[in-house]
């Protein structure tokens, strides 16, 4: 009787999600997602942009045809699933048939891709959904402990000292000049090392956001968060040669300008050559790419990526027993974040401290002497 009713509910509410108009599936609920998040990177960079969200849900939930040389990809099963016949195993199904080869951060930025596609259309749609949706795609998409644990955010080496950060940069501005950047180049990665902060966040910099007389920057805080009050800026003291290297760059620029801009190229018809073409802010961590590959293997070493001077920039701020508090807002993100993943620079940074208040426990034999001023008291 119990599965009887189970039944019957769930006829009724495919006829009413039918009645009510196109049967909403796993595909539409993606294909609207990626449109909502083409159009909020394109909104912040300025210009038409495809997300990484559309390339992911594409290659791996809804397909896409062949175009060029690029090779069709079949949707997967889930794509056809009606929303409101969705449960857990179907989703756990999909997981499972992810490729191994997947990095266990890819395979959680995917997954939560599609929680927040399914989670947008319930929202849209909630009328027609079964109200236990929401604790469906909730329990179905959660990550199991083995990609939760298999790649650590801070590996020990991305952990660059700072004579290693030294060779970095002078790798920047050798580069820079080999290529013809016009020092455009070498300030970013500049920035990116003496603030920690992640790229979107050092190419939103403005003009007014460098202070000079007080030598620190303006950071504009990170999109990460959704719901969270953030500050309008974080505060980041910089030293007297990146406020030099940068002041430049600023005169008789007006204050709401991009700092940190770079060379747009065009091709012109007939000439094989690219010429330069205006300046432009930086809008994508992919246009160093290129250059991170040359640094890297010019500074001697060939594994870091560039997010390794948030890395060196947060554990350097636990070394020097800033409170972790501090070096968490330093960096825009939280305490926990810091506890989490980079515990091991925590225990190292305070090392000094706890040393200082150890005291000796094991007895030595000299503890049966007794001192002459202790003996006057007797």
């Amino acid at each position: 009787m119990k599965a009887a009713r189970e039944l019957l509910e769930k006829e009724r509410a495919a006829a009413a999600a039918e009645a009510a108009g196109p049967v909403l599936t796993v595909r539409l609920a993606v294909e609207a997602y990626v449109v909502m998040r083409d159009a909020r990177d394109s909104r912040r960079a300025g210009r038409a942009k495809r997300s990484d969200a559309a390339s992911r849900l594409s290659r791996y939930v809804i397909g896409f045809r062949a175009y060029g040389k690029r090779v069709a990809i079949s949707a997967t099963p889930l794509a056809d699933v009606p929303l409101n016949a969705l449960d857990e195993k179907e989703l756990r199904r999909w997981s499972e048939t992810l490729p191994e080869i997947l990095k266990a951060a890819t395979k959680k930025r995917l997954m939560g891709d599609v929680r927040a596609a399914l989670n947008a259309a319930y929202a849209h749609d909630r009328d027609r959904l079964p109200a236990a949706l929401p604790g469906i795609i909730k329990h179905g998409l959660r990550p199991s402990a083995r990609d939760d644990d298999a790649e650590p955010i801070a590996r020990d080496n991305q952990i660059l000292s700072d004579s290693e950060v030294a060779r970095i940069l002078m790798a920047a501005r050798e580069i820079d000049s080999e290529e013809g950047w016009d020092g455009d180049l070498f300030r970013f990665i500049l920035v990116l090392a003496a603030t920690g902060a992640r790229f979107s966040q050092v190419a939103r910099l403005k003009v007014g956001d460098l202070q000079i007389s007080e030598r620190r920057l303006l950071i504009p805080p990170s999109y990460k968060g959704r719901g969270v009050r953030k500050a309008p800026a974080i505060v980041v003291p910089v030293g007297a040669d990146i406020v030099e290297a940068l002041a430049p760059i600023t005169e008789r620029r007006p204050k709401d300008a991009p700092l940190l801009e770079r060379w747009r190229h065009v091709h012109e018809p007939g000439i094989l050559e690219w010429r330069k073409d205006r300046r432009v802010a930086w809008s994508d961590a992919s246009e160093i790419a290129p250059a991170w590959r040359a640094i890297r293997q010019r500074a001697g070493l060939p594994l870091v990526v560039a997010y390794c001077l948030r890395h060196s920039s947060i554990v350097k701020g636990l070394r020097a027993n800033l409170p972790l508090r501090l070096v968490a807002a330093l960096h825009d993100t939280s305490s926990e974040m810091i506890e989490r993943h980079y515990a091991k620079w925590i225990t190292h940074g305070l090392e000094e401290m706890v040393r200082a208040a150890i005291v000796p426990l094991v007895p030595s034999d000299a503890d049966n002497v007794v001192s002459l001023h202790e003996r006057a008291k007797r």
